[in-house]
């Protein structure tokens, strides 16, 4: 099996996978038109995996954890992430405040785009293995959550009232500075758990 052959399986698996996840989340959603603007993001980022795989690949552990992070944003679509019902679990465990799955997805919104914005610039010689490298994805990673959180500024203005579940702010004034804090605390932890093992990926492909 080629190089090319065995990527195309796993964004295959990839996509046999999200499209069952697809499916019963669609079933079971709240508000259709909050999940189609919360699962979006999964069939964007699958498309682009594709059409771009001849220029560059992601590896099998980044291709992992964008599975993972897919599958969590058809949760949050299909009940709202202010009403995931095992956010409710965590909340009563935790002794929180609110329901916590929100601050899971937007952890995997740093964490796993660290991984995948790593593997880029290095795999591409865009920018060297060090100390800046770190420093520019967790910019990358910031500017990808406070772009998010600009979406959704534009979804509350254009949609009003009906907004509210695509916010999930659940009454709190600071939610967006907490959602951006916690994107860049998930990306801090990818790149210090998963960079050496990354590396190792990296240059088994190159």
């Amino acid at each position: 099996m080629t190089d090319d052959q065995l990527y195309i399986r796993r964004l295959s698996l990839i996509a046999s996978v999200w499209s069952i996840g697809l499916a019963m989340s669609l079933t079971i959603a709240v508000d259709r038109s909050t999940w189609m603007m919360e699962v979006a993001p999964a069939p964007i980022v699958l498309a682009g995996l594709i059409t771009t795989r001849r220029r560059w690949r992601a590896s099998g552990l980044a291709l992992a954890l964008i599975g993972i992070h897919g599958l969590v944003l058809m949760v949050g679509g299909a009940y709202t992430y202010a009403k995931v019902p095992v956010g409710y679990v965590l909340q009563d465990w935790l002794h929180l405040t609110r329901n916590p799955f929100d601050r899971i997805g937007h952890f995997l919104q740093g964490f796993v785009p660290a991984i995948v914005l790593r593997e880029l610039v290095i795999g591409r010689g865009l920018i060297r293995r060090g100390e800046f490298c770190t420093l520019a994805v967790l910019a990358f990673c910031l500017a990808i959550s406070a772009a998010y959180e600009l979406i959704e500024f534009g979804a509350a203005q254009a949609l009003g009232q009906g907004a509210d579940a695509f916010l999930g702010t659940q009454g709190d004034p600071w939610d967006t500075q907490w959602d951006m804090l916690t994107c860049l605390i998930g990306a801090a932890c990818a790149l210090a758990t998963l960079s050496r093992i990354d590396d190792r990926l990296i240059a088994g492909r190159l």
